[in-house]
């Protein structure tokens, strides 16, 4: 083998698709909530030949030889989690913020065990209790949602259905509610229960990373995310917990949940927590946040229902049926794909619509941030989609929205032209 030959020579085929992608990346405006760019030192570093070293255990306490650096790897990215969010410990062996939240389970719960978490469907994430999940599959689940009226996460109700159910364990956290949780609430609940309090911080990590989003670590037991939305990292995932939970949270990592790290995808993800620990990260964050919120004001000023009114951090959902009783969250996902901007359908609270139709969008700023965009061209953009929307079967006015996206996409790229989509 010829380990020196680059991609192209090796594989044309796949190289070739790399480079159609990283084409489409350039050319859309990237709206996808979970979805980010990362810099070239961390695609670097993910690229890396820690690819080549298996690792099982952790550092000082390995099953194979031939990881001394590895363990080095491995501290200095647990070691730079934890000054930069203020954690006791950090795991970051999990592959993804999934099987971070399946270590908690499986290091802290036994199977049968309640827990109490937020609904699919008004914005929760599989992994609280969905009942095609391993959480609904092996433990008993009670759900919280939001309130009917304002579409707020009603803290009386998680109180009394907390008080009802004695859940062993409460988790707060969203994969698509736009409003703040309050962690302190949260916190008094679990304790007047019994319960172990888990945050899902996901989506939001790093809104709290760039001090753009309170913090959950200092109310919660255990905060899981992953690396690779607005934390602008490479993908994967990592638990940070009190140290009293630290034993229970590796043994639920390893070998519970999974077996040897990705070590390649851990040195990335030290870079990216070094990247989120300056000053450019913090005005970053700052700026995903006024997005947010200048887009949402966009699209409400062109007659189209955002869900809770607005929103407080990275992502907002439209309400569809505001545009057309008719129009499906996936029909109009596709067609704003037509135009250049890539987003994703979603279930809206109480929505009548089964999942893979719904009757929203999910809607984030963080990829069009991190391509240098500011409140005027995000406005321009919300109101760009809203005239898709409104004017769905007028060719005409899509290719006017289709070339100004094109436009925008051009001034405010992900990465340079001649960039091969690898490095």
């Amino acid at each position: 083998m010829d380990a020196t030959r680059p991609l192209e020579a090796v594989d044309p085929e796949v190289a070739s698709l790399i480079a159609r992608d990283a084409e489409r990346q350039r050319t859309h405006v990237q709206l996808i909530a979970s979805e980010n760019f990362v810099s070239r030192a961390v695609m670097q570093a993910s690229g890396s030949v820690l690819t080549n070293k298996y690792s099982e255990g952790y550092p000082g306490k390995r099953y194979y030889e031939g990881c001394e650096l590895i363990d080095e790897v491995e501290a200095l990215a647990a070691a730079r989690a934890m000054a930069l969010f203020g954690a006791q410990h950090a795991n970051v062996q999990a592959h993804s913020g999934a099987q971070a939240n399946m270590a908690v389970y499986f290091g802290l719960l036994k199977p049968g065990d309640k827990v109490l978490g937020m609904r699919l469907d008004q914005g929760g994430h599989l992994t609280h209790g969905s009942p095609v999940n391993f959480s609904g599959i092996l433990y008993g689940i009670a759900s919280y949602g939001v309130d009917p009226a304002t579409e707020l996460v009603d803290m009386d109700e998680v109180a009394a259905l907390a008080r009802r159910e004695r859940p062993r364990m409460i988790i707060a956290g969203y994969s698509a509610y736009s409003r703040l949780l309050d962690w302190s609430a949260f916190r008094a609940i679990a304790d007047e229960v019994g319960a172990l309090f888990v945050v899902d911080a996901a989506h939001i990590i790093g809104l709290i990373a760039g001090g753009a989003h309170p913090s959950p670590v200092p109310h919660a037991d255990i905060v899981t995310a992953t690396t690779h939305k607005a934390l602008r990292g490479p993908r994967g995932g990592m638990v940070l917990c009190r140290q009293e939970h630290a034993a229970a949270i590796d043994k639920g990592v390893f070998p519970n949940a999974q077996g040897g790290p990705i070590n390649n995808q851990i040195a990335a993800k030290a870079v990216c927590f070094r990247e989120a620990s300056t000053p450019e990260f913090r005005s970053y964050a700052a700026q995903i946040v006024s997005n947010a919120a200048a887009m949402a004001a966009a699209v409400q000023g062109e007659g189209i229902r955002v869900v809770s009114g607005g929103t407080d951090n990275h992502l907002f959902l439209v309400d569809l049926r505001s545009v057309d009783e008719d129009l499906t969250g996936r029909d109009a996902a596709r067609l704003l794909s037509t135009v250049g901007i890539t987003l994703n359908f979603n279930t809206i609270p109480f929505d009548p619509r089964p999942p893979y139709r719904a009757s929203g969008l999910r809607i984030g700023l963080p990829a069009a941030t991190t391509c240098g965009m500011k409140e005027p061209e995000v406005s321009e953009v919300g109101r760009l989609l809203a005239a898709a929307l409104h004017h769905r079967d007028d060719d005409a006015a899509l290719a006017r929205v289709r070339t100004r996206i094109g436009d925008l996409a051009a001034a405010f790229p992900a990465y340079p032209p001649d960039f091969p989509g690898h490095v």
